[in-house]
């Protein structure tokens, strides 16, 4: 990056500009990505192009990332557990129910909410909404969650997270008993066009693969270790769903369960490469208590 530019070389053929950013720049948000297009701050070989312009091999990409603009965000005390924090990164665990960021006109009671209570340093890079935010959480998945305090953090692991370094594993409870004691599951997930809140499966969508391990098998369950190989929205909860074994507790892909707020998938384990020490770090917490009570009563039925 140079003076506030990102010059990016497609090494991609017909793929929307759009969508090459989003792709190349994945802590960007696409409203934020929009907005840039919008304001002439993207060019393609030096001139400006709409989002539907197709990118093609070669094609030189400008990003001419401005002055970020003040938040107007609501500093809120929430109830957030930091496992970890130094001068360039923060390790949290959020809660079940609480969203990542703001979504329309859901601006209050977020985790970027509690963040910007907790602290007065977080990367910019985002947007204005998703300040400090690499990756994110469903709602209702509980768990850990990196953060980045300063730019120079926010580049070094979005590029890790994009060229998956970053090892996100998580444990689910799913209906039925897992035969495979473990597989790989190689389904691409598109958007629905019922409503882009969704996300199903579909051979024209974008690569999605996930990992699992089985753990544990009860008499009408299985707890399983999933990791990501890639991080689409929705992934885990769509992939389990579609072979066969939803997660309990998720009332759109998986089966609702009138004792519990959300699905039992929780963040459980991150391992990555510290952005300026270069120290690996490891960090591992336990089931919430909900999860755990969920698993007793099934395992003394």
């Amino acid at each position: 990056m140079e003076n506030g530019f990102i010059k990016l070389i497609s090494k991609e053929e017909n793929i929307r500009l759009d969508l090459f950013l989003k792709k190349t720049n994945p802590s960007l948000s696409r409203e934020f990505i929009k907005k840039l297009i919008k304001e002439n701050c993207v060019y393609v070989n030096g001139s400006i192009k709409k989002p539907s312009y197709k990118v093609k091999v070669n094609d030189l990409v400008e990003i001419n990332l401005k002055e970020p603009e003040p938040l107007n965000l609501k500093p809120e005390k929430l109830n957030i557990e930091i496992v970890y924090e130094d001068n360039d990164i923060i390790v949290v665990n959020k809660p079940q129910g609480m969203l990542t960021h703001p979504v329309g006109n859901k601006k209050e009671g977020t985790l970027v909410n509690a963040l910007l209570y907790y602290s007065k340093n977080l990367s910019r890079i985002g947007g204005v909404l998703r300040p400090g935010i690499i990756h994110r959480l469903d709602k209702d998945t509980s768990g850990l969650l990196l953060v980045a305090k300063n730019d120079f953090s926010h580049k070094i692991l979005s590029n890790d997270l994009k060229e998956r370094k970053i090892k996100r594993i998580y444990y689910a409870v799913v209906k039925g008993i897992v035969k495979e004691d473990k597989g790989v599951i190689e389904i691409p997930l598109t958007k629905s066009f019922k409503s882009k809140k969704f996300v199903k499966p579909s051979f024209s969508g974008r690569e999605a693969v996930t990992e699992f391990k089985v753990l544990k098998r009860y008499k009408e369950y299985t707890l399983l270790e999933v990791s990501l190989r890639t991080g689409r929205t929705h992934q885990i909860r769509v992939h389990l769903s579609y072979i066969g074994y939803p997660i309990v507790g998720d009332k759109i892909y998986g089966i609702s369960c009138p004792e519990l707020q959300g699905q039992l998938l929780h963040a459980k384990k991150i391992v990555f490469t510290h952005p300026r020490t270069k120290e690996k770090m490891s960090f591992d917490i336990p089931l919430p208590s909900y999860f755990e009570d969920f698993l007793q009563r099934v395992d003394e039925r």
